[in-house]
């Protein structure tokens, strides 16, 4: 009993007083100091105690992570995968799917932007479903509107990859200009903007981020896995090589 207090004292941090309030109420005042008193000449002793126990608290929670989200995932397969409305990239048809939650502004996105169409080049048989996350402000809310009206015009990727390439700031005069240039009805575009239901969208990407726990852009779902962050075209062509093989 006294070794199993020990060990969860290491786990809990308790080297003061608070380690005393952890101990088994069977153990007398007097046993509490000496097993306090033994913990502390072997964290003396041997440092590599206390950096184990917390190697291995991190790694149980970093399991309980992967297993909380491989759970999520599941529950929102429908929504992630399989929502008829999400502008798609690449093979409609691929046998791998990759969701990709991006902000237009965001910088690591217009960094990963290249490697994901160098991705779509070589793999003929990958599908790219865009979820637009505005989360930097209301210029990345227009033009993550602007984007999904331009999807009823059937340029969502040619304004996508205008904006993926722009290094100005996103304005109403700009992104007029890069629509036009897409070959959009930029009257027509501006009309659908102000649609509800393209707010209505977005809204829906933004709770499906958050039940996932999502916290920044870009992030990544291939298969049964998250990826938080941009990632270069080896990580991206690994990532799609498990997601073939059922990893």
């Amino acid at each position: 009993m006294v070794m199993r207090w020990i060990m969860g004292a290491l786990l809990a941090l308790g080297l003061t007083t608070g380690a005393l309030a952890q101990a088994p109420a069977g153990l007398t005042a007097e046993q509490r100091a000496e097993v306090l008193q033994i913990l502390r000449q072997a964290l003396r002793e041997d440092p590599s105690i206390l950096r184990d126990a917390l190697a291995g608290m991190e790694e149980a929670e970093r399991r309980d992570r992967t297993a909380a989200q491989r759970a999520a995932l599941a529950q929102q397969r429908e929504a992630l995968f399989g929502d008829a409305a999400d502008p798609v990239k690449g093979n409609p048809r691929g046998d791998v799917t990759i969701v990709e939650f991006f902000d237009a502004r965001c910088g690591f996105c217009k960094q990963m932007h290249p490697a994901m169409e160098a991705l779509l080049a070589r793999d003929r048989n990958v599908r790219v479903v865009m979820k637009d996350l505005p989360i930097l402000g209301p210029p990345s809310v227009m033009a993550s509107r602007a984007l999904l009206a331009a999807q009823r015009q059937g340029k969502y990727a040619a304004l996508y990859d205008a904006l993926m390439t722009l290094r100005g700031e996103v304005t109403e005069p700009v992104l007029r200009q890069q629509a036009e240039r897409a070959g959009l009805d930029w009257a027509r575009l501006r009309r659908d903007m102000d649609d509800p239901a393209i707010q209505r969208r977005i809204d829906a990407n933004l709770r499906l981020a958050q039940t996932l726990g999502i916290e920044g852009t870009p992030a990544l779902v291939v298969g049964q896995t998250l990826v938080p962050g941009a990632v270069d075209l080896p990580a991206l062509e690994r990532l799609v090589a498990e997601a073939r093989a059922g990893r």
